[in-house]
């Protein structure tokens, strides 16, 4: 992350590019991660605890430098920022009564969303591209809501009824 930060602030096109690619490389190999941790059944609790964190700096990181710099809208940063850090809590709330959070396929569907997103804000790319930027964030802040509040009301759920979720074989 901080060599990401750092060329982020840099700012030239050269060091926007290779901050890109290390934010792609960083979203790919998180992905190939968690696809070979349930490949193989090789979650552990220290995984599912610091995969999820490891996914939130990875995102973080980046919106917030580039909204530091303003080059990237706050009202964006700040419903990405919170949603990451209520989940965070909220896992950690259900953790203590043994309760894990599962990753849902919409919250996944949100992080591809994010990532792609945030890749556009990073790149170099001209005024001509403003508008695409634009519509793929308001997409990811959408699911980023949702799921966020998806998240909650499963939570809430299982904890006035005492249930917990089927295991999944996921890392959280």
């Amino acid at each position: 992350m901080p060599f990401l930060v750092i060329l982020i602030v840099a700012g030239g096109r050269p060091e926007l590019a290779v901050a890109a690619g290390i934010f792609v490389a960083g979203a790919a190999t998180d992905g190939i991660d968690g696809y070979l941790a349930r490949r193989y059944g090789s979650t552990t609790r220290t995984g599912q605890w610091l995969d999820p964190l490891a996914d939130k700096a990875l995102v973080g990181a980046p919106v917030l430098t580039l909204m530091a710099l303003g080059r990237f809208p706050i009202w964006a940063a700040a419903v990405i920022v919170a949603r990451e850090v209520t989940i965070v809590l909220l896992r950690v709330a259900l953790g203590l009564r043994g309760i894990s959070l599962p990753a849902s396929r919409a919250a996944k569907m949100k992080t591809a969303s994010q990532l792609l997103a945030i890749t556009l804000y990073i790149l170099p790319l001209g005024a001509s591209a403003s508008s695409t930027k634009l519509a793929l964030l308001c997409i990811a802040v959408v699911m980023t809501a949702a799921t966020g509040v998806d998240y909650l009301v499963r939570a809430i759920g299982w904890v006035r009824t005492g249930t917990r979720p089927a295991p999944t074989g996921k890392p959280a």
